[in-house]
């Protein structure tokens, strides 16, 4: 449970999990856009992703569960019967998972409530390439005052949020064996495989070929483990399920 007016700073999950709204609200920004939530709400986060969050007025109770799988790269949605996924956690939390995944329905933010940091986020998610300083000028900003006004939105500026996308993409590229790390690297506008490669370790703490390697382990030893046997407290978000 979170306190109202509670404010988590930027931080990172090494494992993916789905944060379900149980009640109250929250505004998380991370790296993967701006939401607001309440209850019956869902973020999904994958791997390595960071995020702030600020609780709203009325607190809130989350529930953390394994990451369900199928739901490929949507980042939010939200479960008619959030108290019938907290029931079943208390059995086993990959069943509670598994009916999170069948009743979950993909939510987009409303594009009115935006502001110009959210919607310089959603821009840089969908082209990491996009040039901050061009995007400033045709929104009537300067520069400096961008950087600023996002990094109190985000805990980070817009240059690293659109490197950290970049390499979120790579990471997803990965999963496609048929592409070469250097196809990878070229796809997702880094410089080199060897700009990739830095950008990878330095989030994952892994290379894309260990990366690679693990993920073709039946049950890795690694950051990429997908044979986990609980949830770990995750920078205090609601409850911590252990199964």
């Amino acid at each position: 449970m979170h306190s109202p007016g509670e404010r988590l700073a930027r931080h990172r999950h090494d494992n993916g999990f789905a944060a379900v709204v149980l009640s109250g609200g929250y505004v998380e920004a991370g790296d993967t856009g701006r939401h607001r939530v309440a209850a019956g709400d869902v973020i999904l986060h994958q791997a390595f992703e960071s995020h702030l969050d600020e609780i709203g007025r009325r607190g809130a109770q989350v529930l953390v569960l394994p990451l369900p799988s199928g739901l490929g790269a949507t980042a939010r949605g939200r479960v008619a019967d959030p108290d019938l996924v907290a029931r079943l956690t208390a059995v086993d939390a990959f069943a509670a998972a598994q009916a999170l995944a069948e009743g979950f329905e993909p939510t987009m933010a409303a594009s009115g409530s935006e502001d110009w940091p959210e919607v310089l986020a959603r821009r840089l998610l969908a082209d990491p390439d996009l040039s901050i300083s061009l995007w400033a000028e045709a929104k009537g900003l300067h520069p400096g005052s961008v950087s600023r006004g996002f990094q109190q939105q985000f805990g980070v500026t817009a240059a690293a949020f659109r490197a950290t996308a970049r390499t979120h993409r790579a990471l997803a590229g990965l999963d496609d064996l048929t592409l070469s790390l250097a196809q990878v690297a070229d796809d997702c506008g880094f410089a080199d495989q060897a700009h990739m490669t830095r950008a990878i370790l330095r989030m994952t703490g892994s290379t894309p070929r260990q990366l690679r390697r693990m993920a073709m382990d039946p049950c890795p030893r690694g950051v990429m483990d997908p044979c986990p046997r609980g949830v770990r407290s995750v920078g205090g978000h609601g409850e911590q399920v252990t199964v």
